[in-house]
Parts: structure tokens; C-alpha cells; sequence
């Protein structure tokens, strides 16, 4: 028999019946697992902290569950979650030696989780002001997309010579209380800075930004950072990844026992820069943002509009050492 592809999408089924990864029928509503997994709670006390939903909704941490089937989850998604525990319980160089499309399958399963909580959130709100549910073509796009590469955890899927990530990864000199997590459902961007080590993934850009950052990338990629600097390399990945003007497209072949994904050229025939011209106000308010525990306001940031404030880079373009910065981690 034909591996079957899941494709929650096509009529919109975001119940807590279904198995979100495979759409198998599940015994009952209960039948859930945590978005944010209980070992990366426990450490960070997340359990009962806040978490802000699109629709200005709060919720906690643990109150972030998706639908999964036990054997599903016991199978596929616990020896992830094995494999990802012990990986950054070792830090830096742990995260370093792990398989890569591992660690994106980890990503990808906790953005999809938020993603799957904010679409429930959504219809219900839409539902009971008596509204049809209305989401843009190209974000299911994107959507429809993550949730297919994620099922290369459970399904024979093969990617055909390419990766659908960038992936930046640092050692950084971090508080080790500190949880530093943001993400971007509209973009898939996500970022995640730990115990001594951070990392930046764009999950649908076909590494698109890997290239548009890689001279900046390859400059700092083998030094430990500041906070301050990883959180300044977070917002450029963050914003770099609002201006990607693509949305990827995919050829699905199966074959055999297998199913082949091969990446369409982003190109296509659009003559078009992947990437829409860098505004440096924009990215000072990304950067206001994203300095937010250091108090750096847009006015001190984008003081020379032609040269933002950097704390990776002098204006000669000479690096800046973390041991210089006298900021507070």
C-alpha cells in the first residue's frame, strides 16, 4: 500500500480528534502532548509562565498541547525528544554534533504546535463572533509545507539535494537562568538562546538566508558571543527573513517505498532579489526589540540612519569581542 501524505489543510480539520501528524482517529480528546516538551519546562520553570497567543490571548506554557496519537508519539516523537534532551544537556558542542534535519524536525514540531494552537484559537474566536474563519493563501502555503517536511519524522520522505532550513548556530556567553526563546509564525522563524549556546533557524526559506548572511556568518560563527550580539545577529535573521519574497514551491514524488521532495528554483522566472531592499529604520526597530533587556531605544539605534548601533561590528567593520562589552548578560 501507497504511504499516505496527511494533508490537515486540504478541509481544515484542526480538531482534538485527529492526530495532528497523521490525521488518525484518536480515542479520545485527551490524547494530547506538550508543545514546549516537560524536560525543557522543568528547566526553565516555564510550566505557569505566560504565553501570548496572536489573539492577545494569554496562555501558559503547559496549556500549549496538540492532538497526537500514543503509539505516534511513543514511536516517533519521544526518541526525538530523547535525542534533543541529551544533545543540549551537553550545551554547545552537543547542539553542534546533532544531526541537523533532527534538530529541524525538533523546530519544526514545536512551531507547528504553536501554529496548531493559534489556528484553534482563531476559528473558535472567529466562530463565535459568527465569522467564517479567514486565513491567507500563502501563509496555509507555508503552512501546508512545514506540516509535510514534518512528516518526514514518521514517513519515508527524502528531500532531493536540499535543505529547507538556514541554521545558524553559536556558543554564547549566556545567564544560565535565562530562557531565551522568540519566534514568527508568518515567517517561520525561530530562535533559541540557552545554557551557552543559541541558534536561528528559518524553516522554509531553502537556505536561502544561510546565503543572504553567510560573509557576516562566517566572521563570528567560530566565536562565543555576547548575548547582546547574538540577540543583534537574531534580529538582521528575523528581519532578512520578513524581506524573503518567495514562497518556495515543491515537486512530491513518490516512488517506491519512497516519497522524493525537490525544491522548485526560487528564482523561477521572476527576475525579481529573493530578498525586498533592507531599510535600516525597519531593522532599528527590529533591533529596539529585540535589545529590549538592555533599554537601547530606536533613537540611540538608528542615531547614524546609514550605520544602525552594532555591537558585532565597529564602524570600520573590525569585530567586537564579547569581553569588551560592558553590558550585563
Amino acid at each position: 500500500m501507497a504511504v499516505q501524505i496527511y494533508h490537515p489543510f486540504s478541509n481544515f480539520n484542526f480538531s482534538n480528534t485527529k492526530c495532528f501528524l497523521t490525521g488518525q482517529p484518536l480515542s479520545s480528546t485527551e490524547e494530547k502532548i506538550q508543545v514546549f516538551p516537560a524536560w525543557l519546562m522543568s528547566l526553565y520553570n516555564l510550566q505557569d509562565q505566560p504565553f501570548k497567543l496572536l489573539d492577545e490571548s494569554i496562555a501558559t506554557y503547559k496549556d500549549l498541547k496538540i492532538p497526537c496519537s500514543a503509539v505516534i508519539n511513543e514511536t516517533y516523537l519521544e526518541p526525538l525528544e530523547t535525542e534533543i534532551a541529551e544533545a543540549f544537556a551537553k550545551g554547545y558542542e552537543g547542539v553542534k554534533a546533532l544531526d541537523e534535519h533532527r534538530l529541524f524536525l525538533w523546530v519544526a514540531k514545536l512551531m507547528y504546535g504553536i501554529i496548531f494552537n493559534e489556528l484553534q484559537a482563531g476559528i473558535k474566536m472567529q466562530h463565535t463572533q459568527g465569522e467564517e474563519f479567514n486565513i491567507s493563501q500563502s501563509i496555509i502555503h507555508k503552512f501546508s509545507h512545514l506540516h509535510l517536511m514534518l512528516q518526514s519524522i514518521n514517513l519515508p520522505i527524502q528531500f532531493e539535494d536540499f535543505k529547507p532550513y538556514s541554521l545558524f548556530l553559536f556558543k554564547v556567553d549566556n545567564n544560565e537562568k535565562e530562557f531565551g526563546y522568540r519566534d514568527e509564525i508568518n515567517t517561520q522563524t525561530f530562535a533559541l538562546r540557552i545554557k551557552d549556546f543559541g541558534l536561528v533557524m528559518c524553516l522554509q526559506d531553502n537556505g536561502a538566508n544561510g546565503s543572504y548572511h553567510r560573509e557576516l556568518f562566517d566572521k563570528i560563527k567560530d566565536e562565543t558571543l555576547h548575548p547582546i550580539q547574538f540577540e543583534e545577529f537574531s534580529g538582521r535573521v528575523f528581519y532578512s527573513n520578513y524581506l524573503f519574497n518567495r514562497l518556495p514551491e515543491y515537486e512530491v514524488m513518490p516512488l517506491g517505498e519512497d516519497i522524493f521532495i525537490e525544491a522548485m528554483p526560487l528564482r523561477g522566472f521572476n527576475s525579481k532579489p529573493l530578498f525586498d531592499e533592507w531599510m535600516n529604520k525597519t531593522y532599528g526597530q527590529v533591533l529596539e526589540n529585540f535589545w529590549k533587556n538592555w533599554g537601547f531605544l530606536l533613537l540611540e539605534i538608528i542615531k547614524n540612519p546609514n550605520q544602525p548601533m552594532s555591537f558585532l561590528f565597529n564602524p570600520d567593520g573590525s569585530p567586537i569581542t564579547a569581553a569588551s562589552i560592558e553590558l550585563p548578560r
